[in-house]
């Protein structure tokens, strides 16, 4: 091959690297063809030595082009080192290119190499030149998730013809000069007023422009059929108090507290305090094309089983809009937790009319990922009841609520939440108990760190109460988040269970699947890609006494208690939100195709910005699980 040949090939190879990873790809051609300039191509064979700590300063940015990297550098554990693996699409040193250092790892060809060697000048000036690139430098794999959520945003743009993301601030959606009176305003001026302007709401403010109360046309009807003198004053028949947000709020907030409040106007203040103006549903939907807060109402107001039923048939295809609109995980997350609290509130009140009540207080409480408010489509029941005996016998009480709670179990099975194989049902009279029940029952679990106690803890400690006296229930959660962190023998021993269940990462960095009946070969994307983050969290978040259940809220508490670094909580955050987008997308695809929903997916229907991801992702899951051998001393 000749001089021409090799310079060809080595351009046509950086080339094709440039356009197949981020964020090179974002590379204008000014750029590109500077990076093809003075990039050059080199080949090692296995064995071969690439870069190790001894060869002082760094000088040369390596890109993998195909084969594998061995990698070693001091670590924790018995033989004080740690191992990994780099394939096609990753790159070395970052950490010693950015501190202008000698690299602490030692660098070897595992297989037959060839990568892309990039000289420290260039390196130097596609950071200061390139934002996306020096965003990658600084935030690694942080910055490619912001890059497929403004990816997917963009898309959804474009299909629905304009901004259609959850995330637009309220200040671009807001009627910045509603209509407003004071407290002392004559009820039928006000309604006068509302006529003439042709709006169906009214704000009460006082002299500092701040909301006091808002008068709506459904508030109308009411004063109309109670025979309200007109001439009173608005603040006789206003909604005093009424709920606000700050102008630079997103959407989806709005959404959320519509349809959690059952309300049709948000008001939005400034900075100060101060109106700034009003949001509306029709506001919203105008925006995002979906019916979150109609769709809340119809499952609250469902009048039979078989109305709760139909309503729940639309909450799919409102998660796939949502999809389809950018929402985030969390946004979907919360959503669906909403919309599933409101479903077995109101199957509670309608098995209540059926059946009878049964005349004692008790609480509704949700464990596993219903507790932890991270519900996806695909999901069963795992629920249990707090009741209060009273005066009465403890047992005939239990045995009064049993059968109202196997009704409930199994109007809960007809909207879409199937029965828990493992019986972790409000109907298992090992799950319906007293205070004083539960708090035995949490101590002995505590007390004895046996498999079957350990692997309940994984379910139990999970909890938040959905329905009825809500306070005994938080009560409870904080009576376990203190038996928990007074016990450093069961945490050692649950710090030690989560190392059970290792990120699906194999040789190379390579994912580690398993075959299904079907011959392809997947990995299990909630259990070994996501119970590794939910894991170390709620281990953690237990020894810090930490009542929180969700996932991202136990990684934000952790940073305020000082146990994790926000750099890092920030990493796992964002690692399992995309192992979750993963899982629900890989929903939407099943239920699309009529496929039987599962967790399971094949890596290599991925794409490469994807595949790199989760690889990305995966790491962290192991990088966390190393943190919990080093705090517990495993």
């Amino acid at each position: 091959m000749t001089g021409t040949e090799v310079v060809a090939e080595a351009n046509t190879i950086a080339q094709a690297f440039l356009n197949d990873h981020a964020p090179f790809d974002r590379f204008p051609r000014s750029l590109r063809d500077y990076f093809l300039d003075h990039v050059q191509l080199m080949d090692y064979s296995a064995g071969d030595v690439i870069l190790e700590p001894g060869s002082g300063r760094v000088r040369h940015f390596y890109l993998i082009v195909s084969g594998g990297v061995a990698a070693e550098r001091p670590g924790v554990g018995e033989e004080g080192v740690e191992r990994f693996e780099l394939e096609a699409g990753d790159n070395f040193p970052m950490a010693a290119m950015i501190g202008q250092r000698a690299t602490r790892t030692f660098y070897r060809a595992a297989t037959d190499v060839r990568c892309l060697r990039l000289p420290r000048p260039a390196f130097e000036h596609l950071l200061g030149e390139s934002p996306a690139f020096r965003d990658y430098c600084m935030r690694g794999v942080s910055s490619l998730l912001d890059q497929v959520q403004r990816d997917i945003q963009q898309h959804a743009a474009g299909n629905l013809g304009g901004d259609s993301s959850l995330e637009t601030p309220l200040r671009g959606l807001m009627q910045s000069d509603p209509l407003t009176c004071s407290p002392e305003t004559a009820i039928h001026k006000t309604v006068r007023s509302m006529h003439e302007h042709e709006v169906g709401s009214i704000l009460v403010t006082d002299t500092g422009r701040r909301a006091k109360g808002i008068f709506t046309l459904h508030d109308l009807r009411a004063v109309v059929a109670d025979g309200v003198d007109l001439e009173s004053p608005l603040s006789a028949v206003m909604t005093p108090d009424p709920l606000s947000l700050d102008a630079d709020t997103y959407a989806f907030e709005a959404v959320v507290e519509m349809a959690r409040h059952h309300i049709r106007h948000m008001v939005v203040t400034d900075d100060r305090g101060r109106l700034a103006g009003i949001v509306s549903e029709r506001d919203i939907f105008a925006l995002q094309r979906i019916n979150l807060v109609h769709l809340t109402r119809a499952i609250t107001a469902a009048g039979s089983v078989e109305a709760l039923v139909r309503a729940r048939s639309d909450v799919g295809a409102l998660i796939d809009t949502m999809m389809a609109h950018g929402a985030g995980v969390e946004q979907i997350t919360r959503i669906i937790t909403l919309l599933n609290d409101r479903t077995v509130t109101r199957a509670i009140e309608l098995s209540i009319e059926e059946q009878g009540d049964p005349g004692v207080p008790f609480t509704w409480i949700a464990f596993g990922s219903e507790g932890r408010s991270e519900q996806t489509r695909v999901t069963d029941q795992d629920n249990g009841i707090l009741f209060d005996p009273g005066d009465e016998a403890t047992e005939t009480v239990r045995q009064r609520i049993l059968p109202l709670a196997w009704h409930i179990n199994q109007v809960l099975d007809r909207c879409g939440f199937t029965l828990c194989t493992g019986n972790v049902m409000a109907s298992n009279p090992r799950l319906c108990l007293s205070f004083a029940e539960w708090e035995q029952t949490f101590r002995e679990m505590v007390g004895s760190a046996t498999p079957e106690n350990l692997l309940n803890s994984t379910i139990y400690f999970d909890f938040r109460p959905i329905w009825g006296d809500l306070p005994a229930g938080d009560a409870l959660h904080q009576r376990v988040a203190d038996l928990a962190a007074g016990n450093s023998v069961f945490l050692h021993t649950l710090a030690g269970n989560c190392l059970a269940i290792r990120p699906p990462l194999g040789m190379f960095r390579d994912f580690s699947t398993e075959k299904d009946t079907d011959g392809v070969e997947r990995i299990d994307l909630k259990v070994r890609g996501l119970t590794p983050f939910v894991d170390a969290a709620r281990v953690l978040a237990l020894q810090a006494g930490i009542a929180e259940s969700n996932t991202p809220a136990r990684y934000r508490a952790l940073v305020s208690g000082g146990v994790l670094s926000a750099e890092d909580a920030g990493a796992f955050q964002r690692s399992f939100a995309f192992i979750q987008l993963l899982r629900m997308r890989e929903h939407q695809r099943q239920a699309a195709a009529g496929e039987s929903m599962n967790n399971r997916l094949d890596p290599d229907e991925l794409n490469p910005m994807d595949r790199r991801i989760l690889k990305e992702a995966l790491r962290e899951a192991r990088r966390l699980q190393k943190k919990l051998e080093v705090r517990f001393q495993l």
